[in-house]
């Protein structure tokens, strides 16, 4: 064969010659215009125009999919509001978050070092509808944004407690820390957990329940003289069992002022008080008698009423009954029993001082006794009733408390 000018066959040699040519130039000077492919043409696309990649690709980074975790998740009811409200955005940045309740009053929240995750700064409030409203960026730049909604719980499940003792009180060495719930507490541990109380003695104690409504807390003996008792509740959040979650927290001291123990002794007929296990006064009384005798054991001072009215109805008495008093004004009564202990004035009686118990169980005094008692002894200090041959006091009549053996106390 020829080729198209003198009729000869062409020359594989010459073309290999000048595909090799071609190549130098590429090596020598980079990819030409003319012969560049075309993806070689155009700078790399950056990724936020493409499909997040799973598997490395052509000039091209791989970048991580956003992982996005939102707590309380979205439609989620009954949220406890101790729960802290975050959004976190794995592998990618917080952009913005906005969380409001229903009256449009926005939740404060901090975002961390490394711009990943939000998380309010404020407690939640009960029974609120909420709305969260968020942007994320994942490393590509690309943005997702939602608005979420939660529900916290309702007013229902809602539990508060109030305590016996205000803050800053002073009371007696014989006066445990009460704590009563407006909603049965069946998870008890949780909430005693959550209870902590310290004493500047370092002095430590146990939690009595009186019903799933009524806990109380003491040392194994009196509290010591002139300390204080701090008791800090943070029961905001905490389960207590049955959907009921506590709604507050609350911190409050307790002063202990002197020793002040009283002993009445219902076969001798009288009253001692010691101060700092020191004696301080002396006076001869009248008790409860063989049909209403004087509760034994330790009796926690509650409450003064300078002038009290009894009605023998309230215990029970009938017109007719010998015991039957009618109704009798008192004056300096101090009350031992919600039942109706009492000690107070009994000027009428004081014949019977020192010699013969006529009382309904109370301990009737000279009228200057009963103002001393009334002056200067004051809650939470006690009276010790002994040799009366009473039954004691019911556990919930009253404090008590130390009426209770300490390793029942403990463990109950």
């Amino acid at each position: 064969m020829q080729d198209s000018v003198n009729g000869k066959k062409p020359r594989k040699g010459l073309k290999i010659s000048l595909i090799a040519g071609m190549c130098a130039i590429v090596l020598a000077g980079g990819i030409g215009v003319a012969t560049a492919p075309s993806w070689a043409q155009r700078p790399v696309e950056s990724d936020a125009k493409t499909p997040v990649r799973t598997s490395p690709g052509l000039g091209a980074p791989v970048i991580k999919p956003l992982e996005l975790g939102v707590t309380p998740t979205d439609g989620a009811n009954e949220v406890n509001p101790a729960i802290p409200a975050v959004v976190k955005a794995g592998n990618g940045k917080i952009k913005s978050v906005t969380l409001n309740d229903g009256k449009g009053v926005a939740v404060p929240g901090t975002v961390s070092a490394d711009g990943s995750t939000w998380t309010a700064s404020e407690q939640l409030k009960f029974d609120t509808n909420y709305t969260f409203d968020y942007t994320v960026g994942d490393g590509a730049g690309r943005e997702t944004h939602k608005t979420e909604q939660f529900h916290t719980v309702v007013a229902a499940n809602e539990a508060n407690a109030w305590t016996y003792i205000g803050d800053g009180k002073t009371v007696g060495v014989a006066q445990p820390v009460e704590i009563d719930f407006s909603e049965p507490v069946t998870n008890k541990a949780a909430v005693e957990k959550a209870i902590k109380i310290t004493t500047t003695d370092g002095r430590t104690g146990a939690f009595h329940w009186y019903s799933d409504t009524k806990v109380r807390y003491r040392p194994e003996t009196f509290w010591t003289a002139n300390t204080s008792v701090t008791v800090d509740m943070e029961l905001f959040g905490v389960d207590f069992g049955g959907g009921q979650i506590g709604n507050f927290n609350k911190k409050f001291v307790m002063n202990i002022g002197d020793k002040k123990v009283a002993i009445a002794d219902a076969e001798a007929k009288t009253f001692d008080v010691y101060i700092n296990d020191v004696k301080s006064q002396h006076w001869a009384v009248t008790m409860g008698d063989a049909r209403f005798p004087s509760a034994p054991g330790y009796l926690v001072l509650m409450e003064h009423q300078r002038r009290a009215h009894f009605v023998a109805s309230t215990i029970g008495l009938k017109p007719g009954d010998p015991a039957d008093y009618g109704e009798l004004d008192v004056e300096y009564a101090t009350r031992l029993t919600p039942s109706g202990e009492f000690i107070h004035g009994a000027p009428w009686a004081a014949q019977y001082f020192g010699n013969t118990n006529i009382s309904h169980g109370c301990i009737g005094m000279p009228l200057d006794g009963a103002a001393w008692v009334f002056n200067n002894m004051g809650i939470g200090d006690t009276v010790q009733v002994i040799n009366s041959a009473g039954e004691p006091a019911l556990v919930t009549d009253g404090f008590q408390d130390w009426n209770i053996p300490w390793a029942q106390y403990a463990n109950a």
